[in-house]
């Protein structure tokens, strides 16, 4: 090549190599332009996407309210409890929970370490799956997960979605390879079972019963090691009272059962979370809503990945309103014993009362629906043990007998049928095809006030038959009645809350049985045919103690804030609940006073008079007893026939302070019997006007001088 060439050559080279250059330039150019538009035009729209959280709210639970008697003794409270609680952030997976649960296990165990019985009982809760599923989950690198993948076929792999294939994994996990789990591994098993029922961002109780102060110091000193778990204090119900009224105060979830699931989307719906602790019956359910109180509400920012950066607290958790009930527990305790001791001597009195069990009676303000004492007494012949069943004076319905014949009094004046002072000649009734029927003894011509001091049934059957459209019967013929008068009798009935709801502050009241058999007219009008609980005979005697106002029984006098501080005293009043008149009879007073002579009389020279002629606060009331039957509870097979013994009546006579009824039912045979229901009716108010008598002699002395 020549000189020439070569220098040639030579000059291209730099040529070339300043267009590579510019080229990059260019490049480099359009590169830094872009970079230029990113940051000034979207760097802005880019950097909310980095920094971008989320903020969530979570509900913390709060102590329910408290309950407590009329004079403010304590009968449910709080008691304070150790707890370790997860609180999982949002994507957490199934490894990291076990994760956390395999730390845990280091500081606490689901059971009572020292237990063996409690352990064996808590390591059978775990089953087969949950086994499976933690053998699954064990492994460097997802070992165990992808040794039991390959027990899938390649068309399972296809077929199945993700869901079916796990689940055909764990069926193909062995037995023997679960078999090699240890102790220890059921251990965190147990913790891991509480961590999967967490839900995001809300706290989830792990272990509550029984956590040690080893355990619960050890388990806050390692928190930073612990994600998610926390060290705090939780609450459970205690009943100073012991079983006092506690079926009658009713229960609630627990955290692990939460709400219950047939009202699953009611509780959602009012902000509830699905572990959280509700009233499932009793008082407790009906006040759920003043007793839940207002949780604690906590702002949760997470970042995109999940991880909470910040927590604060955006709405104060405040305990449960407290209720304040209408009983008076040191009468409440009174009258149990009472019952109890009576309801002893009368199973002891004759093996003729072989079912004689139970022992209801109940105690109200007439005045003003204040429920004061209630008790529903069952003795266990297995145990020879006595049991608290309350809610029977609210379940049970028993026929009454004549307890009712001044209710079928007043219906006979207001139907018309019947007058004040009217007589009827007592004698037993002779219907063709059917038993004869009387009173007791035949007692001539009777007016309104002895048929009810007496207790005459030939009276009530007079005012019946009429009531049906006979008024001229004659012996050993039929006797037609109008299909319609049982119905009428009944609404009659109804005004003093017999047969109907009586509106009580409760989740249930039973109404009891109604028959529908217009012949059976005659029986209804004294007590033989339909039943009836013991407050709907408590409200019917309150009505006509009442003058003819029926008023509405409720358990809670007042609802209080709670206070800051936790301890027993009450806050300001956040309502009263005032006496509410459900309807006034629609009757003459005159009536309804002469109904009241009548009460009177039946405590003072009647068939109740050997026990209260004499007492000082001037009782007035109605006996009754009732024909009944036992049935076996399985095969529904006649036991036996027996009888109830029944008592209503309030006091004092002319400015009524409490009215009362007793039920007794599944009695032996009545003569020579043990008189249950009057010493129980006797014992109700002699208890409570030496209680009465006992404060204020307790406050004169006390202040040295009479209030007034």
């Amino acid at each position: 090549m020549s000189r020439k060439d070569e220098k040639k050559k030579q000059r291209r080279v730099p040529i070339r190599l300043n267009i590579l250059f510019f080229i990059v330039f260019l490049l480099f150019s359009v590169l830094i332009l872009q970079l230029g538009v990113v940051q000034i035009l979207n760097g802005e729209a880019y950097q909310k996407e980095i920094d971008r959280t989320i903020k969530d709210r979570t509900k913390i639970p709060v102590p329910r309210g408290k309950i407590y008697d009329r004079n403010q003794t304590l009968i449910v409270d709080n008691k304070s409890l150790y707890s370790i609680t997860y609180t999982p952030p949002k994507g957490v997976q199934a490894r990291d929970r076990l994760k956390v649960a395999k730390e845990l296990s280091k500081y606490i165990t689901m059971y009572d370490a020292n237990d063996p019985e409690d352990k064996k009982k808590k390591i059978k809760t775990i089953t087969e799956r949950d086994r499976k599923e933690y053998w699954f989950l064990l492994g460097k690198n997802k070992k165990n997960e992808k040794l039991v993948n390959k027990r899938l076929t390649k068309k399972e792999k296809e077929e199945l979605d993700h869901g079916e294939q796990y689940k055909l994994m764990l069926e193909r996990i062995t037995e023997e390879e679960i078999a090699q789990l240890t102790e220890k591994d059921e251990d965190i098993i147990l913790i891991k079972k509480e961590l999967d029922k967490a839900y995001s961002l809300t706290p989830q109780i792990v272990k509550n019963e029984g956590v040690t102060p080893t355990e619960y110091a050890l388990v806050a000193e390692h928190l930073d090691e612990l994600p998610g778990i926390n060290a705090t204090t939780d609450w459970d119900r205690e009943y100073p009272l012991d079983d006092t009224l506690k079926n009658l105060l009713g229960s609630i979830t627990t955290e692990k059962r939460g709400i219950p699931k047939e009202k699953v989307q009611h509780y959602l719906a009012k902000g509830y979370s699905r572990n959280d602790r509700v009233g499932i019956s009793g008082l407790e359910e009906q006040y759920e809503d003043v007793l839940r109180g207002r949780k604690e509400q906590i702002e949760y920012t997470t970042d995109k990945k999940g991880n909470i950066i910040d927590a604060k607290t955006v709405v104060e958790g405040k305990r449960g309103k407290d209720l304040v009930l209408t009983i008076d527990i040191e009468y409440q305790e009174r009258l149990v014993k009472v019952v109890q001791k009576h309801l002893k001597n009368a199973i002891n009195h004759s093996s003729a009362n072989r079912f004689l069990e139970d022992a209801i009676a109940i105690a109200m303000d007439p005045k003003t629906g204040e429920i004061l004492a209630l008790t529903g007494q069952h003795y266990n012949r297995k145990t020879g043990k006595f049991e608290s069943h309350d809610y029977k004076v609210l379940y049970d319905a028993h026929r009454p007998g004549s307890a009712i014949k001044g209710a079928t009094v007043l219906a006979g004046f207001q139907s018309g049928v019947a007058t004040p002072g009217q007589q009827f000649f007592d004698t037993p009734i002779k219907i063709a095809g059917t038993p004869v029927k009387k009173s007791v003894n035949n007692m001539g011509w009777v007016n309104d006030l002895e048929a009810l001091r007496r207790s005459s049934n030939v009276y009530m059957f007079n005012i019946a038959m009429r009531m049906g459209g006979e008024y001229h019967y004659s012996p050993n013929k039929n006797i037609k009645f109008n299909p319609a008068s049982l119905q009428e009798i009944r609404n009659y009935f109804s005004q003093f809350g017999l047969g109907v709801k009586t509106g009580v502050d409760y989740p249930y009241e039973a109404t009891g049985y109604k028959g529908s058999n217009p012949p059976n007219l005659l029986d209804y009008s004294i007590g033989q045919y339909d039943t009836y609980t013991a407050i709907q005979l408590v409200q019917y005697i309150s009505t006509i103690a009442n003058g003819g106002y029926r008023m509405k029984p409720h358990f809670v006098k007042e609802i209080h804030e709670p206070i800051a501080r936790d301890d027993d005293e009450l806050g300001p009043v956040y309502k009263n609940h005032h006496p509410e008149v459900l309807n006034r009879v629609q009757m003459k007073d005159e009536w309804i006073e002469r109904v009241q002579q009548g009460l009177r009389l039946v405590y003072s020279s009647g068939t109740a008079s050997r026990f209260f002629s004499n007492k000082p606060y001037n009782p007035a009331g109605k006996t009754g007893t009732a024909e009944n039957e036992v049935h076996d509870e399985i095969t529904g097979q006649k036991l036996g026939d027996t009888n109830n013994l029944v008592l209503v009546g309030y006091a004092p006579f002319d400015e009524p302070e409490i009215a009362f009824a007793v039920i007794v039912p599944n009695l032996g045979a009545i003569r020579g019997q043990y008189p249950i229901s009057n010493q129980i009716g006797q014992g109700i108010l002699d208890e409570y006007f030496d209680l009465k008598k006992s404060r204020e002699q307790g406050t004169i002395s006390e202040t040295g001088e009479d209030e007034e």
